[in-house]
């Protein structure tokens, strides 16, 4: 959800450089089952124009309707909404309204934490007693400091605290510049993660090419040495040269990333690795183990996209530690 909140900043930045006043819905607590989770935001500006989400869409109208009484007082306003009759699901949902008041520097002090892929930790104080409040309300923790949303922000014994973690941008390091590349980034575009394309310096490709992409680098293998990877990363070989994957196979020796995968069957990999330790006799095998190929959840996909999508399905399902099963054969919740 880092992203989420990213766009809620970008957006409330430009609106108050344009006078428009914003405040911020955030889901704080349930009771049940829901849609979406606590920490979930949705910004209001004073023309009801919104940015973001609580639910599937069955409350942010009247949460809308709701936000004009915290642009009248300037008070925070705890909400609930019963999920048994209006929601669809079986749960409460807890919800604050509060004012949002940031300059343009604490802005863009949070954005480039986000953007220097910096993980975040957010505290909102609430109450479960439905009323106006003018203490409630959300800041930002730093190391030495922290940022309040709004100015009147102070914590009282009496006060509820939701804790957020928020971890880095992911981000996905694609290999190779084919139309395989160019359909997979096309699919990451409303994931928030960062896409970058590696190719050898004598691609002739350009990053307009890549739509959804965020960075084009053509790098020789020395340079790809270099490379920042961490366990909020990771890596696609899709260069469709065995050549070409042995030789950025041996260059990333050492690199971890969340996930790593290899285009093609079975075989290939097979022929692959072969050659990898032929070539390397004592490569680390640990490094060698991590590598998922085929990659993908088997979805049927034919098409790039389609591929592309099974491709994206199993990052996701590995960050966020989920065994990908139909939720019609998930014993419990949907949500653990």
């Amino acid at each position: 959800m880092t992203h989420e909140l990213e766009s809620i900043l970008l957006s409330y930045q430009s609106k108050k450089q344009k006078g428009i006043r914003c405040v911020l819905a955030s889901v704080v607590d349930l009771d049940g089952s829901s849609y979406r989770k606590p920490g979930v935001r949705m910004l209001i500006d004073e023309n009801q124009k919104t940015i973001g989400a609580v639910s599937g869409g069955c409350v942010e109208k009247d949460i809308v309707f709701q936000s004009l009484k915290v642009f009248e007082s300037g008070k925070s306003l705890m909400m609930s909404y019963d999920g048994r009759y209006r929601l669809g699901c079986e749960g409460n949902l807890f919800i604050l309204i509060e004012p949002i008041d940031l300059t343009d520097d604490l802005i863009n002090l949070i954005l480039n934490q986000i953007e220097n892929r910096n993980p975040l930790k957010l505290k909102t104080y609430y109450r479960r007693e439905l009323s106006s409040y003018e203490n409630l309300g959300t800041e930002i923790l730093f190391k030495n400091n922290s940022i309040k949303f709004h100015k009147k922000l102070d914590f009282d014994s009496e006060d509820l605290e939701f804790e957020q973690h928020l971890p880095a941008k992911f981000k996905l390091f694609i290999i190779g510049a084919e139309h395989d590349t160019v359909a997979l980034t096309q699919m990451t575009n409303h994931l928030g993660w960062i896409v970058e394309i590696i190719a050898s310096p004598d691609e002739q490709k350009e990053l307009s090419y890549f739509d959804g992409a965020n960075a084009l680098h053509l790098l020789s293998f020395e340079e790809i040495k270099e490379l920042e990877v961490d366990k909020e990363t990771a890596i696609l070989l899709m260069t469709h040269s065995l050549q070409k994957d042995l030789q950025y196979l041996l260059a990333l020796e050492g690199k971890f990333p969340l996930y790593f995968g290899l285009l093609g069957p079975k075989k290939r990999k097979e022929d692959l690795l072969n050659k990898l330790l032929e070539f390397k006799p004592d490569i680390d095998l640990k490094y060698i183990s991590q590598l998922k190929g085929p990659m993908g959840l088997d979805l049927g996909g034919e098409s790039a996209h389609e591929i592309g999508l099974s491709i994206l399905s199993e990052i996701l399902s590995v960050n966020r530690k989920s065994d990908a099963i139909p939720l019609s054969q998930k014993k419990g919740s949907i949500h653990d």
